[in-house]
């Protein structure tokens, strides 16, 4: 269950030739591996890639209707190795993931397919998550794409040329016989727009064809002495033949401006803000004409160094928009021109930041100063002026008025109790040492809770606190989600704590989804799909593993949270120990059950939902409520009481009735300031009755006391 579904949306992918296609660019990228005539496809979820994976689960029946294979990886790695069927096939192969840290994990597979080659075109769909609006550390795919020598393309968002560069990719794959990374960042993926479709194709050749068939070459296995002679291969012949596809198609774009003694060499992706800001500057118009000559690089690697000499000859000063760090582009370029003896000046990191994602407002800034120095009279009398230099966008003036406000747990979401139970048992047992994991539990290291040591990878949180198992009278925890479980944690964490005989905890939440990555299906969902084979069990397979010491939870009870932790830190048994604590994501939560319920209101069934609110006369205001949970629909608001300043706790309407907030205000033990509250749908005459009898017997209490306040005021 994703959190949004394509099933309206995947039927333009039915569209034809001279068609017109509307939509997402996640949308276009699958549209477009159609027409490519794509074998089969395969990859790994996470952000800003997430769609493209419910896009091509949801469009499954038109996989299958082309001879398209598809599956959900179990992890990068296993994407990665599906692409070993173009080694030695005519067949075009499409994986993707986010990178870097999908790539990274993926890398030992993909090392080997870009030192065997390929046969078939082999397409790696990778979205680059770097920048402001990014979850993961700061590092770039371009390292990759050079170190194991993988033609690198980063098209223009817009439509009509991320398609282009998906059918381009495949040819250039088979022209150089390497893998092509396809770097896509977030607004590339979410960008709306238009071109015109073509048929889709049905795969050339087949995987049935290959099985009839099987072929096998030696030169492609990765073993001395085939390895020196794919290195040799690289050098001698794909380098050179990705150089000559990139010049000969023209994939890369280059426009003239007015200003022909300077000129800006930029990332596609980055093509858009470069024209805003340009736009900003008065140095471009609002439809794309450039008053400054552009070179744009749709493929960042490999270069082509007869377009960067020809770009560059005769103009001062260059400068390079290459986002963030090390320069890489900038590096190479400067080698290009100074061998072929052009003697341009080449700017880049300085007048750019080094690092940090380059938005509008950072690109104006930059590329203003590079005017400046080089170009003062193209600003139309606003040269030298710094208020026309530095105006105050409404970005800025955002930032000043809106507090920041850090990434957090869910409302309603079911680990919120389990760790709000671990910091109260912090506050009796004293600090522990918790190696933390990616996914939504990593929230956890954030105010309220502030717990977690370390953030190492996937499913490594129990790997994390390998060498702290001292045998000692303290205990380590880790902590891993089911997505990371099935990802890696099982043979890397749990597997290896059972080798090597740890003494440690490892907590696995289990909410029954991948959540962090918008709530796709897992091996242990519990509702996977026709396609798919779910609920198999976690516990199962961490005793088939080999853990003695298993326990189950349900995240929402607290007080069995903080018994079953307390015990798995003091118990004498010892080798490792694993809590599985389990309560379904909220959100996929709501998504599953509020049709349903609209459905049964609709339909005139008699509906209850729960919602908690605070007595606002009783709540004392010590706030332990917030402070322990977080969640955001818990909230303050000012006394009603004029002889207290103190802010009360309260309730908003965003409240899903988990009954959390409550629950842990006093250490588990529900705080009499809170109430829990029925919305009645569709009552029967019963219900109707007992309302009446309530309201009378309320009424009369509250006349009573009323009086009684009367008396005493006279």
């Amino acid at each position: 269950m994703a959190e949004r579904s394509f099933a309206k949306e995947v039927r333009s992918l039915r569209l034809g030739a001279g068609e017109e296609f509307r939509g997402e660019g996640i949308l276009a990228v699958t549209k477009a591996l159609l027409q490519s005539g794509v074998s089969y496809v395969g990859g790994y979820q996470g952000a800003p890639i997430s769609h493209l994976m419910d896009v091509l689960s949801d469009a499954e029946d038109i996989l299958t209707e082309l001879g398209v294979h598809f599956e959900a990886s179990a992890s990068e790695a296993t994407a990665a190795a599906m692409l070993a069927a173009s080694i030695n096939y005519p067949l075009r192969g499409a994986v993707t993931w986010k990178s870097t840290v999908g790539t990274n994990v993926a890398s030992d597979a993909l090392a080997n397919l870009a030192s065997a080659g390929v046969k078939g075109g082999a397409l790696i769909i990778v979205g680059e998550d770097y920048g402001e609006g990014a979850s993961i550390m700061q590092e770039r795919t371009h390292a990759f794409a050079m170190k194991s020598q993988m033609w690198l393309l980063d098209p223009q968002p817009h439509l009509p040329q991320i398609v282009r560069a998906v059918e381009q990719g495949f040819e250039l794959s088979e022209a150089s016989h390497t893998p092509v990374m396809l770097m896509l960042r977030i607004r590339a993926c979410h960008v709306y727009g238009r071109f015109t479709a073509k048929d889709n194709r049905r795969p050339a050749f087949s995987a049935d064809d290959a099985l009839r068939s099987p072929s096998r070459d030696y030169g492609r296995i990765i073993l001395p002495p085939s390895t020196y002679a794919q290195e040799r291969e690289k050098v001698e012949q794909r380098f050179p033949a990705a150089i000559q596809f990139v010049a000969e198609r023209r994939l890369n774009d280059m426009s003239g401006g007015e200003a022909d003694d300077i000129g800006i060499v930029l990332q596609g992706g980055l093509y858009n803000n470069v024209l805003r800001a340009l736009e900003l500057l008065d140095c471009a118009d609002a439809f794309g004409t450039s008053r400054i000559p552009l070179y744009v690089l749709n493929v960042t690697y490999p270069l082509v160094p007869d377009e960067w000499a020809r770009f560059c000859a005769g103009k001062r000063a260059v400068l390079v928009v290459e986002e963030g760090q090390p320069e890489f582009i900038e590096q190479a370029a400067s080698q290009i021109l100074r061998q072929r003896e052009v003697a341009s000046a080449l700017l880049g990191k300085g007048v750019l930041p080094m690092g940090g994602e380059y938005t509008v407002d950072v690109l104006r800034k930059g590329i203003g100063e590079f005017i400046r120095r080089w170009a003062p009279g193209l600003r139309r009398g606003q040269a030298g002026s710094p208020a026309a230099e530095a105006p105050l966008l409404p970005a800025a003036q955002l930032a000043k008025l809106v507090p920041q406000r850090p990434s957090g747990l869910c409302t309603g979401c079911p680990e919120r109790p389990f760790f709000a139970a671990m910091k109260l048992l912090q506050r009796q047992m004293g600090p522990l040492h918790i190696s933390a994991d990616i996914g939504c539990h990593s929230f956890a290291t954030l105010p309220p809770f502030n717990m977690g040591n370390s953030i190492m990878g996937y499913g490594l949180g129990a790997a994390a606190a390998s060498a702290l198992q001292t045998g000692g009278g303290r205990r380590a925890v880790a902590i891993m989600g089911d997505g990371g479980f099935w990802h890696n944690g099982l043979t890397s964490g749990i597997g290896n704590a059972v080798f090597n005989r740890h003494d440690g905890l490892t907590v696995i939440i289990d909410n029954n989804y991948s959540a962090a990555t918008g709530g796709q299906d897992i091996p242990s969902s519990r509702w996977p799909g026709e396609h798919r084979q779910g609920n198999n069990s976690i516990m199962d397979a961490v005793r088939g593993i080999g853990v003695k010491w298993v326990r189950h939870t349900r995240t929402y009870d607290m007080a069995q949270n903080l018994k079953t932790l307390r015990e798995a830190l003091t118990t004498p048994v010892r080798g490792p120990k694993v809590i599985v604590a389990e309560g379904e994501c909220q959100l996929n939560r709501q998504r599953r059950i509020r049709p349903l319920l609209k459905q049964a209101i609709g339909e005139g069934r008699r509906v209850v939902r729960e919602r908690f609110g605070v007595d606002p006369d009783t709540c004392t205001g010590d706030h332990s409520c917030i402070r322990l949970s977080g969640c955001p629909s818990l909230t303050i608001k000012p006394n009603p009481d004029p002889l207290r300043t103190d802010p009360v706790a309260h309730v908003e309407q965003s409240c899903v009735g988990c009954g959390v907030c409550g629950e842990v205000a006093h250490a588990a033990v529900l705080c009499p300031s809170f109430y829990r509250a029925e919305l009645l749908y569709n009552p029967s005459w019963w219900d109707r009755l007992l309302a009446r009898l309530r309201s009378a017997v309320i009424g009369a209490l509250q006349r009573r006391s009323d009086r009684k306040r009367l008396r005493f005021a006279l």
